[in-house]
């Protein structure tokens, strides 16, 4: 049975017991809006990585990959409408001298903290990082933290065509860190200054954009599902016209329902020719693609999905977090689904006596990529408990009946049940365990 208590403080306490998530620069107070991620969580990351990079390159459109740069001309800011656009409305309570940001509830409500209703006037809050390059610091020196990883790809978009003769339509996708100073970076890792984005850009002909862009609509929900997010949880939401961004035809929200409320997961917008026409413009480089049939030139239409692997590795936490009893015993239980598990398996030798041949099963698996983890601290029982903590779906023991008929108790996470597994068939378990 799910836990129906699940809270945000369960879930950050869970992470910082258990190695998911630290407070950043925590021996010095921590850094407000910014985390680190330990052994478990940057397992867990680079699972949720995976699992995206796998559907990108599962359909028949062709996408492919890049690697863009953190730091970005100023330029590229002004094209893409960033320095004029980008920000978030400020206003402080001039009774308790709190700061807010004006658009997340209505000011003649009163101050969230302490009630009164006496503000300062609202004012733009500029998003973007900025920062100096060079040994000079002058207005020919600034550059920005990028905000978002999509610039990268649109100034690279005659590259990556000419180069790896790529033609309309496919995407170009990339993962990577992004920064914004936001005013009150809130709710752990959902809302923080630097985090990781998972972007990709369709590039397709304008005729055809409404037809892609409902297709990957789909194909994000349908992504979230196979991670084992729980679909009664997950809805879609269309942008009303006056929530459009400047650069967008349309935009639906892939959304959560979180323990705070529906809320956005992954954005996918009809973002037109914007982007490119916008870097023609400005850098006065042609950015058409020439079409064969036609005969003639046209800017490629684009149909972005973005979603934050920290918002969503906060998300897997939420959905598969469950409280309940084993032996009379309460236990948390992480209920990942196998692809996403940080450990995919667990070795749990009865006594120290089976360790000469239960570590050569560990390391006999271990050899083959499997994530492994070998626990010799505490009873069985503690060891199957943290385990469960943490989202490994197996726990192999290795008794001593193993030593005479070859094989382990394979026991499950979900369902408590226990079988024998011969050992030899161990790498054939887990691959089909994680659907393999």
């Amino acid at each position: 049975m799910a836990s129906v208590s699940v809270t945000l403080e369960k879930i950050v306490s869970l992470c910082k017991r258990r190695g998911f998530v630290y407070p950043s620069s925590e021996i010095y107070s921590g850094l407000n809006g910014v985390y680190d991620f330990g052994p478990l969580g940057a397992l867990l990351k680079q699972n949720i990585k995976n699992a995206w990079l796998e559907q990108m390159m599962s359909f028949k459109e062709e996408v492919v990959f890049v690697d863009g740069a953190i730091l970005g001309a100023p330029e590229v800011w002004k094209a893409s409408g960033h320095v004029d656009n980008f920000s978030d409305p400020l206003v402080d309570c001039l009774s308790c001298k709190k700061r807010f940001r004006a658009d997340e509830f209505k000011l003649e409500d009163g101050c969230p903290n302490c009630g009164a209703k006496t503000w300062t006037d609202v004012r733009q809050f500029k998003l973007m990082f900025q920062t100096q390059l060079g040994a000079v610091a002058d207005e020919n020196s600034i550059a920005y933290l990028r905000p978002e990883t999509a610039q990268a790809i649109f100034v690279n978009f005659k590259n990556v065509i000419s180069s790896y003769r790529v033609k309309v339509p496919f995407g170009i996708a990339q993962i990577g860190k992004a920064f914004r100073n936001e005013i009150t970076p809130k709710q752990f890792l959902f809302r923080m200054r630097e985090f990781e984005q998972m972007e990709m850009e369709f590039f397709c002909k304008g005729e055809e954009a409404d037809k892609f862009f409902e297709l990957w609509v789909a194909r994000r929900v349908e992504f979230f599902k196979s991670i084992g997010l729980n679909s009664e949880k997950i809805r879609t939401r269309a942008h009303a016209t006056d929530e459009l961004a400047h650069y967008a035809k349309g935009c639906f929200d892939v959304e959560y329902n979180f323990p705070f409320g529906w809320k956005e997961l992954e954005g996918i917008a009809n973002r037109t020719n914007f982007d490119l026409s916008q870097h023609s413009k400005f850098a006065g480089k042609e950015l058409a693609v020439f079409d064969e049939e036609t005969k003639t030139s046209y800017v490629p239409h684009v149909v972005e999905c973005s979603v934050g692997v920290d918002r969503l590795f906060l998300t897997l936490l939420f959905d598969s977090y469950y409280e309940d009893e084993v032996e009379g015993e309460p236990r948390i239980v992480l209920r990942l689904h196998p692809k996403m598990a940080p450990i995919t398996a667990a070795i749990l030798p009865l006594t120290n006596k089976l360790r000469e041949q239960s570590e050569k099963v560990f390391f006999d698996l271990k050899k083959l990529g499997f994530r492994i983890q070998y626990d010799t601290s505490g009873s069985i029982g503690k060891r199957y408990r943290r385990q469960d903590e943490v989202g490994t779906p197996i726990c192999f023991t290795f008794d001593f009946e193993s030593l005479e008929d070859g094989c382990v108790t394979a026991r499950n996470r979900d369902t408590l049940q226990q079988e024998r597994v011969a050992i030899d068939q161990l790498p054939a378990y887990l691959n089909n365990l994680l659907g393999k």
